[in-house]
């Protein structure tokens, strides 16, 4: 049984609300009281949706968890090239950073030990998850001589994450795109078969 409009249209509201305190002030640095201002509601609707911060928490990780699994797959039945597969994994990247966002699990990866435990296993599963997906695309990507790395496809794949959410980490504080855009680039470039530059 589905739960009446209302009621959904206002969890969704808090979850906006908080993904965007999240985002901007991390986990730790926001309080129920900050999300029921933003909305002009009680903290006492709040815990109507959500028991806790951890419960509230868990809820942003799962809805960007599903988000950013839905991209992917988008990008699956645009194309089947692993560069431009790639390409348009950085460009996800690339979006939030446009929108003076991070990657919501990146910023909770900085925050990791003080994170309810059913964060934390939230936090890593996305994270695996994307690796899986990284490690299929370039896997398929080197069979078709198209993309050339040395380590493991898993390997590589984890540089690229580690790489991204890095770059994005230091082009915020600048509030330059390019910064990122740079890395990106010479990432990418850096994984072409010299037959696919």
């Amino acid at each position: 049984m589905r739960a009446p409009k209302d009621k959904r249209d206002t969890a969704e509201r808090i979850l906006d609300i908080a993904e965007e305190l999240l985002r901007t002030r991390g986990f730790n640095a926001f309080s129920y009281a900050d999300v029921a201002a933003e909305l002009g509601i009680t903290k006492a609707s709040l815990h109507y949706h959500f028991p806790g911060k951890g419960e509230l928490g868990q809820a942003l990780v799962s809805r960007y968890s599903l988000r950013f699994a839905e991209a992917l797959a988008e990008i699956d039945t645009e194309t089947d090239d692993a560069s431009a597969k790639l390409a348009a994994y950085a460009d996800l990247y690339a979006n939030a950073l446009r929108g003076h966002g991070m990657c919501l699990c990146g910023m909770l990866a900085a925050e990791y030990e003080t994170l309810p435990p059913a964060m934390r296993e939230s936090v890593l599963a996305f994270f695996d998850e994307n690796e899986v997906w990284l490690a299929g695309v370039l896997e398929r990507g080197r069979s078709d001589d198209r993309l050339e790395f040395e380590r493991s496809p898993s390997d590589t794949a984890r540089m690229i994450i580690s790489t991204l959410e890095g770059a994005m980490l230091v082009a915020r504080p600048y509030g330059e795109l390019s910064r990122f855009q740079a890395t990106a680039t010479a990432l990418l470039a850096g994984l072409a078969a010299p037959g696919a530059r």
